[in-house]
């Protein structure tokens, strides 16, 4: 099977480990074997901890995850910000007359429409 394990340890920095793996791997075999545990060595802390996940195509699975062909493993990073919040003040710097819906308004329309 073909499997990639992606880790991004910052914004903007993402690195992936392309593996071969027989049939029946695990997603903690397929994190040994990447060596990603090498180059990171705090990542098996910080998952006992619980301040890393693991998923594989943006779910959640467990490290006992069978892994099928084709599987990207993925390790995620606590949020930093919310993304409403992140959203909300996005909102508010930009203000209502630039953002959402009603942004592009007509020559002599009505507000809202």
């Amino acid at each position: 099977m073909k499997i990639t394990v992606t880790f991004a340890p910052a914004q903007r920095l993402a690195q992936e480990w392309l593996l071969e793996l027989p049939i029946g791997s695990t997603v903690q075999q397929a994190l040994e074997q990447s060596g990603v545990q090498a180059v990171f060595s705090d990542i098996p802390e910080l998952l006992a901890r619980g301040e890393l996940c693991l998923g594989i195509w943006g779910r959640s699975c467990s490290a006992t995850q069978v892994l099928t062909d084709q599987d990207r493993v993925e390790i995620y990073r606590p949020l930093r910000v919310d993304p409403k919040v992140a959203r909300r003040e996005r909102f508010r710097g930009q203000g209502v007359k630039r953002a959402g819906l009603f942004a592009k308004k007509r020559e002599g329309g009505k507000a809202g429409y």
